[in-house]
């Protein structure tokens, strides 16, 4: 498989940036969460990313989550973690680790090798997604797979990669991720416990076509729904003194910052 080219796929198949989707009138509604999800950019919120983590994880992985603690990977170049927290009281509702190939390989790639038309592409993976149990988790898991897209949309990223256990995997398929490897083949991940997982990628320029075509049910959540609530920018420390940077990119001195939050 080739690699996607954003401008080719501009032009031949009308495809449009999230941003210019949003600016061209597609937007319908907003709509407040009561949560907001934002770029994890202190310790205290690392921690309560961490925290989540650990309870998520301890539900199927109880000895694995004992283990969890801030990682070096939570603060490498070209990587963010969400963090979803209540508007009522602050408390962390969910957390995703997003990592782009922009600087070093994947965390995947540490279990499997990715195939040549996957290497030569613009990618990111979504690693060490918890949510609290409940209602109010499902909702969360949902918000956080809308940020997972607009974060790839906005820096530029080809293929947006996971890896999903069983029974997982079907929620995954239902987005449309479809299989790396052999149809519904799992292989031991050994970045996330050693469980089976099954490797699975969807290209970020034809999510909407894709998702308007089968008129899927998350259709309007994610590209006719403003949610102020949701915010991916990366903030630098110069930003956060009042000098500004343009949204959405990865300064050297964000990841710098972020860095030295998972090395504190």
């Amino acid at each position: 498989m080739d690699r996607i080219d954003s401008v080719v796929l501009k032009q031949n198949t009308g495809y449009t940036l999230l941003e210019e989707g949003f600016n061209s009138g597609t937007v319908k509604k907003t709509e407040r969460l009561p949560f907001t999800i934002k770029v994890v950019s202190n310790r205290t919120e690392l921690d309560k990313a961490v925290e989540m983590r650990r309870a998520a994880y301890r539900r199927h992985l109880p000895e694995f989550a004992e283990t969890m603690g801030v990682e070096a990977l939570d603060g490498a170049p070209g990587t963010v973690v969400l963090l979803a927290q209540s508007r009522l009281d602050g408390g962390p509702l969910g957390t995703m680790r997003v990592q782009t190939n922009a600087f070093d390989s994947l965390a995947v790639e540490q279990s499997v090798q990715l195939p040549d038309w996957l290497n030569q592409a613009r990618l990111a993976e979504a690693t060490r997604l918890g949510v609290a149990r409940g209602a109010i988790g499902r909702m969360v898991k949902v918000a956080l797979c809308k940020a997972y897209y607009m974060y790839c949309a906005q820096n530029g990223v080809d293929w947006m990669l996971i890896t999903a256990r069983s029974p997982l995997d079907r929620e995954y398929e239902a987005m449309l991720f479809e299989d790396v490897y052999g149809k519904n083949e799992f292989l031991p991940m050994s970045h996330v416990g050693g469980l089976p997982h099954r490797v699975m990628a969807k290209p970020v320029a034809l999510v909407r076509q894709r998702w308007a075509k089968v008129n899927h049910p998350f259709y309007g959540f994610f590209f006719e729904t403003d949610h102020v609530d949701i915010d991916v920018s990366v903030a630098s420390p110069q930003e956060e003194a009042g000098h500004g940077t343009e949204r959405g990119m990865l300064p050297d001195s964000a990841s710098d910052y972020l860095r030295s939050l998972s090395e504190a």
